[in-house]
């Protein structure tokens, strides 16, 4: 039987989500365990995108200046520069896993990813991190758009806002239900 090649995709697991900033993901610890799970198993397989900020607000171009404009305290020249970082459990596990940097909530827009995936012959994407209902939900859609099958482990997304989180799950799981499939961590593993 063929085995379709897979990447695992980690969202956005970063020191300026995990610590006291006006972008604090307050419940990214209760996803990290199962992240790790993943990510120390399989790290040569995994990729940890960075979401980086622009120097300043007028670098970016249309809403992203007005984005920047209303948090000009997590531009780069207002933030501790170690914040744009992976949290130190992962950050361990590169190398063999990878870093790819974005400046937009998905990861596509410049073609990059996508290109390197293609010539790896990835077909499949297991996506975690954060935020479900933002950086998660833009990677896996774009994910579909590209044609590649998605597996969202579900218990190892995390999102500020408990009301959208669960509704980006319910709407990825039912509505793309035929290009993606929703599942806990321990099920994924043991089918993989």
């Amino acid at each position: 039987m063929y085995m379709a090649k897979w990447s695992h995709i980690c969202l956005d697991m970063q020191r300026m989500f995990a610590e006291d900033t006006p972008w604090r993901v307050s419940w990214m610890p209760r996803v990290l365990e199962e992240i790790l799970e993943v990510a120390n198993r399989y790290p040569e397989c995994t990729i940890f995108t960075r979401f980086v900020p622009p120097n300043s607000s007028g670098e970016m171009p249309g809403m992203w200046r007005d984005y920047y404009e209303k948090w000009p305290m997590m531009t780069r020249t207002q933030i501790e520069p170690g914040l744009v970082d992976l949290v130190a459990d992962l950050k361990r596990l590169v190398p063999p896993a990878r870093i790819f940097d974005k400046v937009t909530y998905s990861p596509w827009l410049n073609g990059q990813l996508h290109s390197l995936l293609s010539r790896e012959g990835i077909e499949k994407l297991v996506l975690t991190g954060g935020e479900t209902d933002v950086c998660v939900m833009a990677t896996a859609l774009g994910a579909i758009d590209l044609g590649y099958k998605v597996i969202l482990l579900k218990d190892a997304v995390c999102s500020t806002a408990d009301r959208t989180h669960d509704a980006a799950l319910e709407l990825l799981g039912n509505r793309f239900s035929v290009q993606m499939e929703v599942m806990r961590t321990e099920q994924w593993l043991a089918s993989v």
